[in-house]
């Protein structure tokens, strides 16, 4: 037990000439348990012996005047604020005024939201011409024909955006018969000037209003068109007379420049 205090206090010595400063109360505690220990259960001669070692540790210890502190015993480390060194950051600091400042960061602001408008304006654009329709399908678009080509009372079929077109270049005796109808009989009321633009050009869809077939022209129990299909027939006009189509052939978009038919 004396040992094992002995190299306590051994290492409570070094440790306060290197490390921190120690208490002279807690030395002398220490060796006097130590020294009471060997009294009772040590020979003399190693009581002398031990005697001198802790006479010579505590004057070890105690010899440097300097390291030795009188705090309490469980302080043997004790850290001043006055020996902190804060280091100067006063060459950093901006020596411009805070005006100064928040103009630079409005103008960093507003130069980069342009910039974000831009690129964001440049890709919408170039995602629209990629996904616009290219050349040779704004060449199908649009149909042109000549009417000087197309004798009075016959037909004409072109094809536009893949559907069959019939173009009627009617007589003076067909466009009175398609005016003389009653409308309120017709399955799908119409009047002949509101389905052509000039009376004498007849321009509409080949395909037969209940099942998408062709009908054929100058035929049928009205003088117009005929689908054999299902058996539907249409007046000159193209409207719905008999059978089981639910409407008139359809009217496509086209405008007459002179005498060019321009479809779509």
């Amino acid at each position: 037990m004396a040992s094992l205090i002995r190299s306590g206090a051994v290492g409570i010595v070094n440790r306060s000439a290197y490390n921190a400063p120690a208490s002279a109360a807690a030395l002398k505690q220490v060796f006097h348990i130590a020294k009471h220990d060997d009294e009772h259960h040590s020979a003399p001669s190693t009581h002398a012996n031990i005697k001198n070692r802790s006479t010579f540790g505590l004057g070890h210890g105690l010899g440097n005047a300097g390291l030795v502190n009188a705090n309490p015993v469980n302080a043997f480390q004790v850290r001043h604020n006055h020996t902190t060194n804060v280091p100067d950051f006063s060459k950093y600091k901006k020596s411009s005024s805070g005006e100064a400042s928040r103009t630079f960061s409005y103008m960093m602001i507003g130069t980069t939201g342009l910039m974000t408008a831009a690129g964001a304006q440049a890709t919408v654009s170039d995602f629209l011409a990629n996904m616009s329709a290219s050349a040779d399908v704004l060449a199908l678009a649009k149909a042109e024909v000549d009417l000087n080509s197309i004798p009075e009372g016959k037909n004409v079929t072109i094809k536009w955006r893949g559907k069959p077109v019939f173009i009627r270049h009617r007589t003076a005796a067909e466009i009175a018969d398609a005016n003389s109808v009653n409308v309120q009989e017709l399955r799908d009321p119409q009047t002949d000037a509101e389905r052509v633009k000039e009376p004498e050009w007849l321009v509409m869809l080949g395909v037969c209003t209940h099942l998408g077939c062709v009908p054929i022209g100058e035929a049928g129990d009205y003088g117009g068109w005929y689908c054999p299909c299902h058996g539907s027939h249409y007046d000159i006009s193209g409207r719905i007379r008999k059978g089981p189509a639910p409407l008139n052939l359809e009217i496509p978009e086209y405008n007459i420049q002179d005498t060019t038919l321009i479809v779509g």
